[in-house]
């Protein structure tokens, strides 16, 4: 990994104000156009929660959850650094120390929580 690199984990769901409405678990976008934001943010809030009191496990989490076919290998985005990513995102990647969990974020794919591994 390069000096100015992160690298980071990511659980995404979308909701019905995401750009693409389908996903690997949801090829046809029906369960995801129903979806709100708010039931979206609640279930992440309780995810994070479960996951910051060791009640879950991240990957866990990731494999059972997001709407990202990186859910197959525990949510890994490999390492980047500064302008690939959405700003949003990659300010929230930067952020927090390694091993920390963010915050909620909204991008327009959904919304996600960032591990940041790297």
């Amino acid at each position: 990994m390069a000096p100015n690199q992160v690298r980071a984990s990511h659980i995404l769901i979308k909701h019905e104000g995401s750009r693409r409405k389908s996903s690997w678990k949801g090829p046809e976008g029906r369960i995801i156009s129903n979806t709100t934001r708010d039931a979206i943010v609640s279930q992440l809030k309780d995810f994070r929660d479960d996951i910051i009191f060791s009640k879950s496990n991240f990957e866990d989490v990731v494999s059972r959850f997001s709407d990202y076919s990186f859910a197959k290998c525990g949510g890994d985005l490999g390492p980047f650094g500064r302008g690939q990513m959405k700003k949003p995102f990659e300010y929230t990647t930067y952020t927090p120390k390694v091993g920390e969990i963010s915050d909620i974020i909204d991008t327009d794919s959904g919304a996600h929580i960032i591990l940041r591994t790297g």
